[in-house]
């Protein structure tokens, strides 16, 4: 048996993505910088996939920056953003439960005499207004806040934001990786100036991502060459990637409704069994405004890498939290701002489904859960059953 419901780390490529990128690497190799024939084959495929990402998020096609993936993106985005437009201030606002890459991001841009303020999140992991608006000064000239936490799933309100933001005259950078394919986004409805999306989180290629950036807002480049993508990230473009970033944009723009309403059925399949199942377990998150696909758990008296193990013995990839910050030892920087104990944040455990999740991996879980964490239990001195 094998079942994985760690999608939110990664995801595969979907087959049909896979078909369309073939031709790309052989029969149509072209260079868009190119000035032959070939050359401008490969520019007409490169704008003509830039559409599709533009409609997919309600942009104009010039806005549309290709990059190697979120990373980059985020750092193209705030450092580009704040190295060029640093006369007009100093300071930047995140939240507390930021991705790890904004959070380093944020301790580089120290070094060039950034400050940067966290604003704090609720026991749900939501970001409130008015604890934005308490730390606007003068010199703030952006604020980044993640469209939906990676790992504990909570929607953030993203239009109030972005609202706020452009009454004020400050950026606003959202890193939507989380949330695409799994809501719709529209940086026009929501007064975004600045969004990351990636290809793998909706079934595409690793290794390509998009930066959204609105005409006006000016951002310095971060690599420099050939002045592809209209200055800003020189280098060759990587076309089969591109296609493929596209293709997988196309099939979630038909998918999407469908998947979301069957991953809302296996969430709250997962929510309901595992509260019922297990004594002294909890929910992690906002309980109503989070992903569809997340279902995130604590368990007294237990240690999610251990819990982790067990499971991989059954065959069940699960995670314990964002794989990007998974090779430290420390907890789980989301969980400590929700306001839990070190040794409640390293209980925990996240469950993500995806494209290719059946309703026996979703049972293949439930039954496995109980027996592992009452295991668990039995061998911690940390455990206390209830009387």
């Amino acid at each position: 048996m094998s079942v994985y419901l760690d999608y939110q780390s990664s995801k595969p490529v979907d087959p049909i993505v896979i078909k369309a990128m073939q031709p790309y690497f052989h029969d149509k190799f072209g260079n868009p910088s190119s000035l032959h024939k070939i050359g401008d084959d490969a520019t007409q495929v490169l704008e003509e996939h830039r559409q599709t990402i533009t409609n997919f998020i309600n942009a104009e096609k010039d806005e549309i920056i290709f990059t190697s993936g979120a990373t980059e993106s985020n750092n193209l985005g705030i450092i580009g953003f704040a190295l060029r437009n640093k006369e007009k201030g100093n300071h930047i606002i995140i939240s507390e439960i930021e991705h790890i890459s904004i959070h380093n991001i944020a301790k580089y841009l120290g070094k060039f005499g950034f400050t940067v303020s966290k604003v704090p999140v609720d026991q749900y992991g939501r970001v409130s207004i008015h604890k934005i608006i308490d730390r606007i000064t003068d010199k703030t000239i952006l604020v980044s806040i993640g469209y939906a936490n990676n790992e504990i799933g909570t929607i953030q309100p993203i239009s109030e934001i972005g609202k706020l933001c452009r009454e004020k005259n400050i950026t606003f950078h959202t890193d939507a990786v989380a949330a695409e394919g799994l809501m719709p986004i529209d940086v026009k409805r929501d007064n975004i100036d600045l969004l990351t999306i990636s290809s793998n989180d909706i079934y595409g290629p690793k290794g390509i991502g998009i930066l959204y950036v609105r005409k006006g807002i000016r951002i310095n480049p971060l690599m420099i060459g050939g002045g592809q993508e209209f200055g800003l990230r020189s280098g060759t473009e990587n076309i089969p990637a591109i296609v493929g970033m596209a293709k997988a944009v196309d099939i979630m723009q038909n998918e999407m409704q469908q998947e979301v309403r069957r991953f809302k059925g296996y969430q709250d399949q997962l929510i309901k069994n595992i509260l019922e199942k297990i004594p002294k377990s909890y929910l992690n998150g906002h309980p109503e405004e989070r992903l569809p696909n997340n279902a995130h758990f604590r368990f007294d008296g237990i240690e999610g890498e251990s819990l982790l193990l067990l499971m991989k013995d059954k065959g069940i990839s699960v995670s314990t939290g964002s794989a990007c910050s998974s090779k430290t030892l420390e907890p789980s920087h989301t969980l400590i701002a929700l306001g839990l104990l070190h040794e409640e944040a390293h209980g925990s455990l996240q469950l993500t489904c995806g494209r290719f999740t059946g309703q026996e991996d979703i049972d293949a879980v439930v039954n496995a859960l109980p027996g592992v964490v009452e295991r668990l239990r039995k061998l911690s001195p940390l455990y206390v059953e209830e009387q």
